[in-house]
């Protein structure tokens, strides 16, 4: 019985039997998918747009203003998420068929905070490459400053010894 090793490559490779001596020859590439597709049996959008918590069917519990205190609101979920894991412990303890309430509400807490800070990733993004490019720009300055000081000590060691050897 014989068996392969490796499966056969795949009949494409066809395609590019050319393409050491026209390396024109190889096809173009597929566009890149915009819109929706599916993957792995899931549904897919190229577009990054965070959804509102009532698309994900989950109460707001902070305001829909446009003007938000993310600090202040984070803080009072906080809190709120604190007080409710509390009264978990306490009707676990006094009665303890009703967590299911209890942990529905935490669960909405979570996906809020989770929602609100989400929603503050662009502005991390953005702040993120705003320092990191200032790193980069604070590096080429010390390099600049490093050549310039290399040239420098490159021009006195070649003055001292243009200067050696005129007194010779």
């Amino acid at each position: 019985m014989a068996t392969a090793t490796y499966p056969p490559p795949p009949p494409y490779y066809r395609l590019y039997k050319d393409y050491s001596e026209n390396p024109n020859s190889a096809p173009e590439p597929p566009p890149p998918i915009e819109g929706t597709y599916v993957c792995f049996g899931g549904n897919y959008t190229t577009e990054d747009v965070l959804p509102s918590l009532e698309e994900q069917g989950v109460p707001q519990l902070y305001p829909k203003d446009s003007n938000l205190d993310y600090k202040k609101e984070l803080r009072s979920l906080n809190r709120e998420l604190q007080l409710h894991i509390l009264e978990l412990a306490d009707v676990l303890v006094d009665r303890p068929s009703q967590y299911a309430k209890r942990i529905g509400e935490i669960s909405s807490i979570f996906k809020n905070l989770h929602h609100l800070l989400n929603s503050l990733r662009p502005h991390q993004a953005r702040a993120t490459l705003i320092h990191i490019m200032e790193l980069q720009i604070q590096q080429r300055k010390q390099a600049v400053e490093d050549i310039k000081r290399r040239r420098e000590e490159a021009q006195r060691l070649l003055k001292d010894a243009y200067v050696t050897l005129d007194g010779q």
